[in-house]
C-alpha cells in the first residue's frame, strides 16, 4: 500500500500526521473505483486482445507487452456489471496491476486521476451494501468531490482457484506460440 504522511494544523490527532493513501481512479459505467497506486505498473490504450478458449467468462484474452504475456479481465463482467452501450471507446484503458505478485490487464472504461485521500476519510463499505455479495475486494468507500469512489484491494478481487485460472490461461498462451 502506497502512503503518504502529511502534517498540518486542521488534522486533529495526536502526532498532527495523517496517512495519505495514494489511489488510481478509473471509471466502469457511472460508477468510480480505485486501486493502490502502488499495485498500478503501468496505463495503457486498449490493444487487439488475443482470446483464448475455455477461459473463465471474465478473462477477456491476453497481449504482448515487451514480449511479456499477461492476461487480461473485463472488470465488468468480473463484478456482474452491465455492459455500457455508451462507453467511450477513445477513453476505454487497460491498468496493468500487480495482483498476488501476477500482472493482470484490466480493462477500465477511463482512468480519471491520481488522488491522495486521507486515509481517515476512507470509511467501511456498509454490511447491507455488501450482504449477499462477494465483496472482500472492497476496502471501502471515499467521498471525493461529492462523488463516491470504491476502493478495491486487488490481490482479493480473485480467488486462489480464479488466480491459478487465470495464470493457468497465460501458461497455455505460451505453450501454444512456442
Amino acid at each position: 500500500m502506497t502512503t503518504a504522511t502529511m502534517t498540518n494544523k486542521n488534522f486533529n490527532n495526536s502526532t498532527g500526521t495523517v496517512e495519505l493513501r495514494q489511489l488510481v481512479a478509473f471509471q466502469l459505467g457511472s460508477e468510480g473505483y480505485c486501486v493502490d497506486i502502488g499495485k498500478v505498473r503501468e496505463i495503457n490504450r486498449l490493444v487487439k486482445i488475443t482470446h483464448i478458449p475455455e477461459s473463465p467468462p471474465f478473462v477477456e484474452g491476453v497481449i504482448n507487452l515487451r514480449g511479456q504475456i499477461i492476461p487480461i479481465i473485463d472488470l465488468r463482467r468480473r463484478f456482474g456489471l452491465v455492459e455500457d452501450s455508451k462507453k467511450n471507446a477513445q477513453e476505454t484503458r487497460i491498468m496493468v496491476v500487480d495482483t498476488k505478485g501476477t500482472l493482470v490487464g484490466f480493462i477500465v472504461d477511463a482512468v480519471r486521476e491520481v488522488l491522495r485521500i486521507p486515509a481517515n476519510q476512507i470509511e467501511p463499505t456498509p454490511d447491507l451494501v455488501t450482504s449477499g455479495i462477494d465483496s472482500k475486494y472492497i476496502e471501502g468507500v471515499a467521498s471525493v468531490d461529492d462523488r463516491l469512489l470504491i476502493i478495491l484491494n486487488s490481490d482479493l478481487i480473485f480467488a486462489t482457484h480464479e488466480l491459478g485460472a487465470i495464470e493457468s490461461v497465460v501458461e497455455a498462451h505460451q505453450e501454444k506460440v512456442a
